[in-house]
């Protein structure tokens, strides 16, 4: 029988902000019970650290590089294979709770899903506001406490409970996408007081040696120096309270699956797109080239239907492969080039291995500037450092193994962090001649994994000699050069 999926994807979760992830503060016992009952991947990371892209890559399992989809508004197009076309194709009935968007472009989605929004609820799918009036916060996209109301998150919750009291007789896929814990950081009660301030760790200070020009430059326009060590722990408070809002809905969403009679064939999921400097180096919110562990790590945990319970592995994976794992879960076999690899092997055999490297990859080129996010507040500073100074936001790609990271930069020197001495990332020591032989071996992977997926041949092939349908010499050269026109 094959298996129904339930797909929770919060927005913007950093993996250590997850009880079950390793966050002793942060309060997610619904997430934390999921990855009891299931599989976890404490080195699984994102391929972008941007909304758009990330999603592009980990529905298509191509990188953002392969097919283009390396900016906010190049999206899935119509007829691109990608993991929830699949599904409906295969006979899936397909639901999107909510209307999350900036993921497909105009026509894909009606191919990817049965039905999508928000069903006999309301919400909202923005999330910029007007500001505090204090500038401080502002810049940093803090908001505080919110008044009650509706909003996308808690109607695309109230939409999935409705599909799950009354789940189609075919197979099915819940897919709910969400908006928190994106900036702006604001909550309603009770989960603005839910944590004590005091007890909230302190931003990963800024870094030793050279680092990405960018970061400097984002200090110096939002002007982070002003934020206080009291104001940095009000603000990661509220994104704590954020992630516990969130898991409380996810834990909704959980219950009304328990109750259902298909529960035992239902496999649960749950990712995110990227995550959230929140502080650490005075930085906050993300940067397209930013590729900071903090940015990329994933909470991701896979649940249910044949999978082990209780387990974690630590093998490195990326969210490339959530497409080849689902599918094979579906007994569907994928029609295009993509380059994930299925975790089932390594769930349930740890011994069998997976990838020795997890790549990720942002930024743009100087010629690309034109093409460059432009933005009103809150995100015009961002936006106007990277038309003021392309260099700031140039191409860079990200290797990783278990214990080291290699940062390549078009326009800027290197990074190499050693994780084990150095989780947060903040000491680089690339050009250190102690380290020259690991830097050197990082560097091949990233030139051999750019050869290798620099693009991808479509699986369906033209004909060499196509018919063409052309006027013919008795008409003459103005009747074809009118067929032309």
């Amino acid at each position: 029988m094959r298996p129904n999926f339930v797909l929770f994807m919060p927005d913007q979760l950093r993996a250590d902000c997850v009880g079950a992830f390793g966050n002793p503060v942060v309060r997610t016992p619904n997430i934390d019970a999921l990855a009891a009952r299931g599989v976890s991947f404490p080195n699984a990371y994102a391929q972008h650290s941007v909304c758009s892209p990330s999603r592009a890559s980990l529905l298509t399992g191509q990188y953002p590089h392969t097919a283009g989809h390396r900016t906010l508004s190049n999206l899935i197009k119509p007829g691109e294979p990608n993991l929830l076309r699949y599904l409906r194709q295969a006979g899936y009935h397909v639901t999107w709770a909510g209307a999350r968007g900036d993921t497909y472009a105009p026509g894909a989605t009606e191919e990817a899903v049965t039905e999508y929004g928000f069903g006999a609820h309301t919400g909202t799918s923005s999330w910029h506001w007007q500001g505090t009036g204090d500038d401080v916060w502002d810049r940093v996209f803090y908001l505080g406490r919110k008044e009650p109301g509706p909003d996308h998150d808690e109607a695309a919750v109230a939409s999935a409970l409705e599909f799950l009291a009354a789940p189609p007789p075919e197979p099915w896929v819940l897919f709910v996408p969400l908006l928190a814990p994106h900036c702006p950081f604001g909550v309603q009660e009770p989960w603005y007081s839910l944590h004590d301030r005091a007890a909230v760790p302190l931003p990963a200070p800024r870094g030793e040696g050279r680092e990405p020009r960018y970061m400097e430059a984002i200090r110096q326009a939002y002007g982070t120096a002003r934020m206080s060590e009291e104001r940095w722990r009000e603000l990661i408070a509220v994104y704590y309270g954020m992630i516990s809002r969130m898991d409380d809905q996810f834990g909704r969403v959980m219950a009304a699956l328990g109750g259902s009679p298909s529960a035992g064939e239902t496999v649960t999921m749950f990712f995110t797109d990227h995550g959230e400097y929140l502080g650490d180096y005075d930085l906050i919110e993300k940067w397209p080239a930013g590729l900071h562990d903090c940015l990329l790590r994933e909470p991701l945990i896979m649940a249910g239907g044949p999978l082990p319970r209780g387990e974690v592995r630590h093998t490195m994976a990326e969210m490339t492969d959530l497409l080849p794992t689902v599918l094979e879960l579906a007994g569907i076999e994928a029609e295009h080039t993509h380059f994930g690899r299925s975790l089932l092997p390594v769930i349930h055999d740890p011994a069998a291995g997976h990838r020795e490297y997890a790549f990720s990859e942002g930024g743009f080129t100087l010629q690309e500037e034109p093409l460059m996010e432009r933005a009103p507040f809150p995100y015009d500073l961002k936006a106007g450092l990277q038309h003021e100074d392309p260099s700031l936001v140039g191409k860079a790609v990200a290797v990783r193994d278990r214990r080291w990271t290699y940062v390549y930069r078009l326009y800027e020197p290197a990074e190499l962090y050693d994780r084990d001495a150095d989780p947060a990332e903040r000491v680089n020591l690339a050009g250190r001649p102690e380290h020259a032989a690991t830097e050197a071996g990082l560097r091949d992977a990233v030139l051999r994994w750019m050869v290798e997926t620099a693009d991808a041949i479509p699986w369906q092939a033209d004909p060499r000699r196509p018919e063409i349908a052309l006027p013919g010499p008795a008409e003459g050269a103005a009747g074809r050069r009118a067929a032309l026109a």
